[in-house]
């Protein structure tokens, strides 16, 4: 009899728990970042803004322009926020381009290529 109260309030809170987290609007991505050339530096995004190496700011293929996206390098747990401002990347497997300050901030100069997990809000 004790144990099935137990169970009913386990029960009970573990749907609770689910309600709660199914209403959150984190989204979660996993892939490949990589970063401009420098050929780009000066040129005109999808946005319309000119492309500025110095900036925090990353291209993505679907999200909104302006939104903020936290990028986390999986190797080594550095992160960096960016906002999105340009369309790509264009290869397979990857899931943002970065500019080169961004790309430096989450240690991946070296590399070229990094595994990351992106994180960001999802807009009404």
């Amino acid at each position: 009899m004790i144990t099935t109260n137990y169970t009913r309030i386990f029960v009970i809170l573990l749907c609770s728990l689910l309600s709660f987290t199914s209403c959150s609007r984190k989204i979660t991505e996993n892939g490949k970042a990589s970063y401009y050339a420098d050929k780009f530096e000066g040129r005109k995004t999808a946005s319309g803004e000119t492309f500025r190496q110095n900036g925090l700011t990353a291209a993505h293929r679907t999200l909104p322009f302006g939104t903020k996206v936290k990028v986390i390098n999986v190797s080594n747990g550095k992160s960096v926020t960016v906002r999105v401002n340009d369309r790509g990347p264009f290869s397979q497997g990857r899931v943002i381009d970065l500019s080169k300050k961004a790309a430096k901030r989450i240690g991946m100069i070296s590399t070229g290529v990094a595994v990351v997990e992106i994180k960001y809000k999802k807009k009404k």
